[in-house]
């Protein structure tokens, strides 16, 4: 394909994901809220912060090319990533000191199993249109799909471990700790590239 064809692509993608977030989001929040956990509700603060990552990049592609864009796009992600995971460990924290745990973790694991399917393709579909059009911001984007790839398998196991030992009360905070240091790191060496000197605008895939 040509570049405007995977630009194309490119905003086929941004649409699907803010499209299933947002009801990935509502719902594992919805959840979460009423059965009292921390890491389902975190996992869908962090599908907002897919739609947050989607938009970024739309605006990107409006203007690509644009090396300003690109950085600022990309350090927005980078900024988004650590804010979420800051809240997730701060809430985290809050349930364990209080020994609280959720009384089911039944919706964790249908939405966490739903999610590792349509996240790995759109992290797949994400990483080609980022090698095909050299895009840091792009690259970010899929970086955020992988990132919900890894929450989600984080969720499934505690919620799995849960389901099977409910004396382990801390295994809900615990997958949430686990999510906030994933999203940390991620986020850490988005802004850490994004203020580089060095910083190209390219992806770093390699062609």
């Amino acid at each position: 394909m040509n570049p405007d064809q995977w630009r194309r692509r490119a905003l086929w993608l941004c649409a699907l994901t803010i499209a299933y977030n947002l009801v990935e989001g509502l719902v594992s929040m919805a959840f979460g809220w009423a059965d009292d956990s921390i890491a389902l509700f975190g996992f869908g603060a962090d599908s907002f912060i897919e739609v947050a990552s989607a938009l970024l990049v739309l605006w990107k592609l409006l203007d690509h090319g644009n090396l300003a864009r690109e950085r600022k796009a990309t350090l927005g992600i980078g900024w988004l990533f650590l804010a979420l995971a800051m809240g997730i460990a701060g809430g985290a924290i809050l349930q364990m000191a209080a020994r609280r745990h959720p009384p089911t973790t039944a919706p964790g694991l249908v939405i966490s199993a739903l999610s590792l399917s349509c996240m790995f393709f759109l992290w797949r579909a994400k990483r080609a249109a980022a090698r095909a059009l050299d895009s840091a911001t792009l690259e970010a984007d899929a970086a955020c799909s992988l990132a919900c790839i890894q929450l989600s398998a984080v969720l499934f196991a505690g919620s799995l471990l849960f389901l099977l030992l409910p004396a382990l009360w801390w295994v809900d905070a615990a997958a949430a700790l686990g999510l906030a240091l994933l999203i940390g790191k991620e986020g850490l060496g988005m802004v850490k590239a994004a203020r580089s000197a060095a910083f190209t605008g390219g992806c770093g895939c390699g062609h």
